[in-house]
């Protein structure tokens, strides 16, 4: 997926988001104790039950080290070994959060998560969209009614149609729900049938 500083001008074209991507978080790095310098572990990510991919970290004061192989499609395994540096901001509550400084080229954007390709890079660099960014509409409108439902306690999925009211639920907040959940499921189907309808006229030409 290239090499140094090629993250910027790749990958774009509505395609792949952040979850088609390994993460590292510094957060969460954080909170298990791994920033203190002069330390190393390894992270390991796993697919159907096979190690698909692996990391070292090496900490220093102000950087971490990565060091790792990648390949994209049938290519040569190409070996990394880079730093990327830390930035700490104070928190209003006392304490300091830590930052990734992508080390893409011209970059040097302060981030709380990078995205692994040829090099782990901020979101912006990879030009990454989050899932919920390629949902089309009537996914969107689906997954909000389904929200309702799982409050209603309703069998979730728009067509398993109503439930009836919890017996806790105050009836003003069972109608109130009810008729934004019939909303949402008025536009989803609406969605769900145009979308049916290109695809049977792309069929017919």
């Amino acid at each position: 997926m290239g090499g140094m500083g090629s993250g910027r001008h790749r990958y774009w074209g509505a395609k792949y988001t952040t979850a088609d991507y390994r993460a590292i978080d510094v957060r969460r790095w954080k909170r298990d104790g791994l920033l203190t310098p002069h330390q190393s572990f390894a992270l390991q990510w796993s697919g159907h039950g096979e190690v698909v991919a692996s990391i070292c970290v090496r900490t220093e004061t102000d950087r971490v080290i990565l060091t790792y192989r990648h390949r994209s499609g049938g290519e040569d395994w190409k070996d990394e070994s880079y730093p990327v540096y830390l930035d700490w901001t104070t928190c209003n509550l006392g304490g300091k959060r830590p930052w990734f400084l992508c080390p893409t080229r011209g970059c040097s954007r302060r981030v709380a998560i990078l995205y692994g390709g040829g090099i782990f890079a901020c979101r912006d660099c990879h030009q990454l969209a989050y899932p919920s960014q390629r949902e089309m509409e009537y996914d969107r409108m689906a997954r909000r009614a389904d929200r309702i439902r799982e409050k209603l306690r309703w069998e979730p999925g728009i067509f398993n149609g109503n439930g009836w009211k919890p017996k806790e639920m105050h009836w003003n907040t069972f109608e109130k729900l009810t008729v934004q959940h019939d909303a949402f499921v008025q536009v989803s189907l609406a969605g769900m049938t145009a979308k049916l309808n290109l695809l049977e006229e792309s069929l017919d030409d």
